[in-house]
C-alpha cells in the first residue's frame, strides 16, 4: 500500500506540473483582433496637412543576443506601434524607429526591443 501511495503522489505532481504549463501556454496565447490599422509612413510620403496627436513608444524584452533578433521581431515592433496608434485614432504613424539594446539576466542574455513613432490625423 505504500508504494501504491507513492505512485499516486508522483503521479499527482506530474498532473500538476502539466496544468500548470497548460495554463501558462494558454495564458501567453495572443488574440488579434481584425481591424484596420494606420499605416507606417515617411515623411516624403506625407503630402496632406496633418495633427501630430502623440509620441507611441512600445517595448519587449525578449532572451537570447541582439543577434538573435529576426525579421518577425521588427515586425511585432511595428504592429505594436499601428495598435497603439489606433488606439488613440491616428490615420498615421511618422518617424518610426526600432532601437535594440543587449543586456543580461544572471547568466541568460537578453534583448530589448523599444520602437517609437509619431501618431498623426490628417485635416
Amino acid at each position: 500500500m505504500g508504494d501504491a501511495s507513492r505512485q499516486w503522489r508522483v503521479a499527482q505532481r506530474y498532473l500538476a506540473c502539466a496544468l500548470l504549463l497548460v495554463l501558462f501556454i494558454s495564458g501567453c496565447a495572443i488574440f488579434k483582433s481584425e481591424m484596420d490599422l494606420p499605416p507606417l509612413l515617411a515623411q516624403d510620403e506625407v503630402v496632406r496637412p496633418f495633427t501630430k496627436l502623440a509620441v507611441v513608444q512600445v517595448s519587449r524584452q525578449r532572451f537570447g543576443t541582439s543577434y538573435d533578433l529576426k525579421t518577425e521581431d521588427y515586425g511585432w515592433a511595428y504592429e505594436a506601434l499601428r495598435e497603439e496608434a489606433a488606439k488613440i485614432g491616428a490615420d498615421a504613424v511618422i518617424f518610426s524607429e526600432v532601437k535594440l539594446e543587449a543586456s543580461s539576466y544572471l547568466l541568460f542574455p537578453m534583448a530589448t526591443v523599444d520602437a517609437r513613432g509619431t501618431a498623426i490625423r490628417f485635416r
